[in-house]
């Protein structure tokens, strides 16, 4: 038995309450997990038991989420963010990290933010989640992996403009990439000997530098070197042949070079159910692929799919590195 996962409340006037409650509902028991964060934000109705330490979790009836309480000073109106709630917003991800750091927790599952509101009420000074994970654990480069039944993705640089990625793409850059994926394949995942397929940056994978030299001059020489060393690297490969249901078939991972090379893909095949994973982390992380949507916040019409896969993939994860 694995202790219960953390599931912080997130951006408590985006959709994150409600789908807390909805996940307890798929899950049960099947799935050990409590919320962190003010019962006072959750769905009218909402059946719920306070715990006060996160082993109690196991004892609270599986028609109840299991709540971990975390005082937030405003009300919260569905849709509305609340400068006066975002500093406690930022707490209880520090919460989930500290109780995962002592063992109380075995992962941290983080519903989403609103990065503007946490910047606005509280001077949120980190680009996201992931950057503020790796702050408060200490370390430096993380990679996003982006999963669901049939395809994991991992893009190479993440969040920044197109004509940015030749620049920021090098090879340090990709090889800790590689290492930090090759080794969570195998801590996290369970796989002895993972398969990775990694994209070219240019159409045809540069089409042998007719079509851009990066393919052969940044990637080719990386995956050459790490070969070297037993990683079972195979590319670089033109992006566009590699994710139809036979080439997925063959490799355990795919890395990209840029964002919507890596997210395209995962969220054609399953847009509902794609998973954020952050490799990296001396502890585990998982989110739903999805925001706050403050657009349905409140009319309980929210799809918990995404935290239901992530609370999921949160516990396998938990029980590999175990």
């Amino acid at each position: 038995m694995i202790a219960p996962i953390a599931l912080t409340c997130g951006e408590p006037a985006g959709i994150g309450p409600e789908i807390a409650v909805k996940a307890r509902r798929a899950l049960g028991a099947r799935v050990p997990f409590f919320w962190i964060g003010d019962p006072a934000h959750l769905p009218e109705g909402s059946l719920w038991q306070g715990i006060s330490a996160p082993f109690e979790a196991a004892d609270v009836p599986t028609a109840a989420l299991p709540v971990l309480f975390h005082r937030f000073p405003d009300p919260q109106a569905p849709g509305v963010p609340t400068p006066g709630n975002a500093a406690e917003v930022v707490a209880v991800i520090a919460r989930a990290v500290s109780l995962v750091q002592s063992g109380a927790a075995s992962a941290v599952c983080t519903a989403p933010i609103h990065k503007k509101a946490l910047k606005d009420g509280a001077g949120f000074a980190f680009p996201g989640h992931t950057e503020y994970l790796a702050s408060l654990a200490g370390v430096g480069q993380v990679v996003m992996m982006l999963a669901c039944p049939g395809l994991r993705v991992v893009p190479a640089t993440i969040h920044i403009p197109l004509s940015e990625v030749p620049k920021q793409l090098t090879q340090p850059l990709l090889e800790e990439v590689l290492r930090i994926t090759h080794a969570a394949l195998g801590r996290d995942f369970g796989l002895d000997r993972p398969r990775i397929w990694v994209t070219g940056l240019n159409p045809h994978a540069g089409e042998g530098g007719a079509m851009g030299r990066e393919d052969l001059d940044v990637i080719a020489p990386v995956l050459e070197r790490l070969r070297a060393e037993g990683l079972d690297l195979t590319g670089p490969l033109p992006a566009d042949t590699m994710f139809h249901a036979g080439a997925r078939a063959r490799y355990d991972c795919a890395v990209a070079m840029y964002h919507d090379q890596a997210l395209i893909p995962i969220k054609t095949i399953d847009f509902a159910g794609g998973v954020n994973v952050t490799l990296g982390l001396p502890f585990i992380r998982t989110s739903p692929d999805h925001g706050t949507a403050f657009d349905i916040a409140g009319r309980g019409v929210a799809d918990p799919s995404s935290l239901v896969a992530a609370l999921e993939m949160a516990a396998t994860m938990a029980r590999a590195r175990r």
